[in-house]
């Protein structure tokens, strides 16, 4: 051993000593003895000198450090007269173990710890590793917990060692827990596994170890036999949230489901009785499988389904499964909304109003239905659900609803009624009064954008912050097609169709068809202080262009579309769903853009509404009739122009005149929902014609306050009737005081059971309250708290069930309410499980 080594390991054992024995048993190390130089400290060597270094040491110099060598064995204790000097005070020893705890700052007492781990201590890194670890404070146990995390590459904890070791299990490998076996520490992993988990096992091993926690948390929740501790619950619940663990969850628990049987097993339980629990992905699987036969026959009430999806929502698997349970949750609604609406109206006016009010419902919830059912790809679990809905829609809704709307049209002479603004009286109904009080005003135009789609852009406009937006109906133009749609938002004083193959709508003798024509005819009505955009032009602006655009004119008209170029195509129509959630978004963004730059005013509307049908259409849905007549113009899916057009039962003709418009062009409309035939074109999105869902056009009106006006929901801890803890679970009432609206938003947060020094003694959970229910009882939310073995170290001691919000921007929490308890558990809660 060289001097160097010899000194580096003697001040490490004078870092906590003042006096240090050296007995050289070999006497092999005179030498290096001799030729050491270590700064105030006195080397002196035994020579049956003892009495008087003994006086040296502890009178004459008391406040000096000594090395104290001898050559030779230590001294029989019986003849030792420095016995109590050296019980006192510490040994240097050069043999291996020695070496090794002398490097780790450790006295001779942790001999035993390190000496059957010695493969551990031959890697210098390890070594190291186990240094940083180490402190002061340190137990033989706490040290050989840190020998064993170090071997996992983990934290000093037992939950995160197994984690660590988990994963190297679901990667396949096996390198940590060899070098645990290798270095003797098996005994001790598998020792800590009994007394934290209660896992016992005459093969213990890594694998046999997750298959038991599997088995033990799935039966806590199925009434199955339970060998495990509630901390083996609690550990599973805090592994599978763990984002760092999380595939290695996943893997395992696919192992383990297969293992165990689980598929097979699943099949004797309610689905009901599984709500809790979220082990194996095959729980989902089994839950969706009979949620969705369930809503198909009827035999679960829509409010049931709404709760037991929103309490599946806190689950790990639901991410994956989302738009499976939102497509079950809004096909109940929509089953629910149909039996309970009554599709006809004795006028145009009320029709226009009950359509605004409650009828849009069943179309938005509809769409929303089948996109969540697109995305989710799983066409054969929904099949039968799917087929339920779309007969539901097509044949008792849309049919029915536009059938008792079609004799009202055929009733009327002309497309116009009291009580309902046209859409060409829109820039005198609702920009021209800006204008005429000084004020500047944008309007986006967001090509079919129809009115129950606008209703939830109204929804999400609330919910931003200082944000107010209101919403009413009018009635588009017929046909219900673009050109003349844009056209009767313009400024007019007359409006025709041209009486060509073009189809174009011209506004005061001229053209308005492209952006170029538009803004001209804006310019002329605002005296120059107007301009027509493409809404990409807008969002392509940089923040000082947008505020020069906002500057320097009164009427700015912005021009999207999204909706109208997906479904006109026959490739993109099936998309035409997922482009009115994007159109949702990206008109959030224009509108944003635009007050950002100071823009207060903002009226959002569309040119037309639409139909789709996500089922193929049948040859009962086209029109008998094949357009005929002097001249046929134009034609369209759902109406055709033309001059001396022929009378036909499944059509409704109009005139210019009793359309509102100028010239001698005539229009034909397929009565109800009827299509018409067109080569090349797809059927399934349509507009052009007179169904409520074509016509009925939203009005929405954005402001943006200067004042936040949003707030979270207040939550309650229900405190019941004892304040004390008796048992190994704690079972807690939480209470959401208001419904969630547009104002008034969710509100995350953690709970969880904490001692006086902020010790988790329980499982946490994380708890969304966005509940929208006008009954209280319907805001009440039950959770079951598992507490862990730590419990009883404060047995009789005062503990809080804490919830917690996350600051925001950062990953702290801080606390939101507290209640506390007392925990007073006898020997007997250790078999509540």
């Amino acid at each position: 051993m060289s001097t160097e080594r010899i000194k580096q390991g003697l001040l490490k054992v004078f870092e906590r000593h003042r006096i240090v024995f050296w007995y050289d048993k070999k006497i092999e190390l005179r030498k290096e003895f001799d030729s050491l130089e270590l700064p105030d400290i006195d080397k002196i060597e035994l020579k049956n000198n003892e009495f008087a270094i003994k006086y040296r040491l502890l009178r004459e110099q008391p406040g000096r450090k000594f090395l104290v060598y001898q050559e030779g064995q230590q001294p029989p204790d019986i003849d030792n007269w420095l016995l109590d000097v050296f019980l006192a005070n510490g040994e240097f020893r050069t043999d291996q173990i020695a070496i090794w705890l002398g490097e780790l700052g450790l006295g001779l007492e942790f001999a035993d710890v390190i000496q059957p781990h010695a493969e551990f201590f031959n890697a210098v890194k390890r070594r190291e590793q186990l240094q940083v670890l180490i402190k002061p404070d340190d137990t033989p146990g706490k040290l050989r917990l840190k020998i064993l995390a170090v071997c996992a590459g983990s934290e000093p904890r037992i939950d995160e060692i197994v984690e660590a070791l988990l994963a190297e299990l679901a990667e396949r490998r096996d390198d940590k827990i060899k070098l645990i076996e290798r270095a003797g520490l098996a005994p001790f992993l598998w020792d800590q596994l009994r007394r934290y988990y209660g896992y016992d096992s005459e093969r213990p091993g890594v694998r046999d170890f997750v298959v038991q926690i599997f088995k033990s948390c799935y039966a806590m929740g199925t009434d199955g036999e339970i060998k495990l501790t509630g901390d083996a619950l609690v550990f599973l619940r805090r592994w599978k949230d763990s984002r760092q663990h999380e595939a290695s969850f996943e893997q395992l628990s696919e192992e383990c489901a297969e293992a165990l049987s689980i598929e097979q097993d699943l099949q004797k339980h309610d689905f009901k009785r599984l709500v809790e629990i979220d082990y194996f992905r095959l729980i989902d699987q089994k839950i969706l499988s009979d949620l969705v036969r369930s809503v198909t026959e009827k035999t679960i009430s829509p409010g049931d389904c709404a709760v037991f999806v929103r309490r599946r929502r806190q689950t790990h698997w639901y991410k994956e499964f989302q738009d499976l349970y939102q497509a079950v949750d809004y096909g109940a609604q929509f089953i629910q909304a149909l039996d309970q609406s009554r599709l006809s109206s004795p006028s145009v006016a009320e029709s226009v109003q009950a359509y605004s009010e409650s009828w849009y419902k069943l179309d938005q919830l509809y769409r929303k239905f089948i996109c969540h059912v697109r995305r989710s790809a799983q066409t054969s679990l929904m099949q039968n659900l799917v087929e339920l809905v779309e007969n539901l829609y097509s044949n008792t809704y849309l049919t029915k609803v536009n059938e008792n709307w079609q004799v009202l049209i055929d009733a009327s002479e002309k497309w116009d009624t009291p009580g309902v603004t046209i859409q060409r009286h829109f820039f005198q109904r609702w920009v021209r009064p800006f204008l005429d009080k000084g004020n500047k005003v944008f309007v986006i135009i967001s090509d079919a954008l129809r009115y129950e789609a606008g209703e939830e852009l109204v929804t999400l406009i609330r919910q931003e912050d200082r944000f107010e937006a209101t919403i009413q109906p009018a009635l588009s133009m017929l046909p219900s097609y673009t050109q003349l749609g844009m056209a009767a938002l313009l400024p007019n004083r007359t409006l025709k169709l041209a009486e060509d193959e073009t189809g174009t709508a011209i506004v005061d003798g001229q053209s308005s068809q492209g952006t170029a024509n538009r803004t001209k005819i804006l310019f002329a009505a605002t005296q120059g202080r107007a301009k027509a955009i493409k809404a990409d032009d807008l969002m392509g602006l940089n923040k000082d262009e947008c505020r020069s655009l906002i500057r320097d004119h009164d009427v700015v008209y912005v021009y999207h579309n999204r909706i109208d170029a997906t479904g006109d195509k026959l490739i993109s129509e099936e998309r035409v769903f997922e482009a009115v959630e994007e159109t949702l978004q990206e008109l959030i963004r224009a509108i944003k853009k635009l007050t950002n730059a100071n823009a207060s005013n903002l009226i959002v509307t569309a040119d037309h509404g639409f139909i789709y049908q996500n089922r193929p259409i049948q040859d009962s849905d086209f029109a008998a009739a094949e357009p005929s007549g002097e001249a046929v113009l134009y034609r369209d899916r759902r109406f055709v122009l033309g001059i001396g057009l022929k009378d036909h039962t499944s059509l409704r003709k109009f005139s210019s005149a009793e359309l509102g418009l100028e010239g001698k062009v005539e229009v034909q409309i397929p009565k109800s929902i009827n299509r018409l035939r067109l080569k090349g074109s797809g059927s399934r999105f349509v507009h052009g014609g007179a169904s409520l869902q074509e016509v009925v056009i939203p009005i929405i009106q954005i402001n943006k306050k200067r004042q936040s006006d949003i707030t979270s929901v207040e939550v309650e801890i229900l405190k019941g009737t004892s304040s004390i803890i008796t048992s190994s679970q704690l079972s807690v009432a939480f209470y959401q005081a208001e419904p969630v609206s547009d104002k008034v938003q969710p509100r995350i947060l953690r709970a969880g059971l904490y001692t006086e020094n902020n010790e988790l003694i329980s499982d946490r959970h994380e708890l969304k309250f966005d509940l929208a229910s006008e009954k209280p009882r319907e805001r009440e939310l039950q959770v079951r708290f598992v507490l862990t073995r730590l419990a009883d170290e404060v047995n009789g001691k005062e503990v809080s069930l804490r919830l917690e919000e996350l600051v925001p921007d950062t990953s702290h929490y801080r606390e939101y309410k507290s209640i506390r308890y007392v925990v007073r558990r006898s020997f007997t809660s250790d078999f509540d499980f």
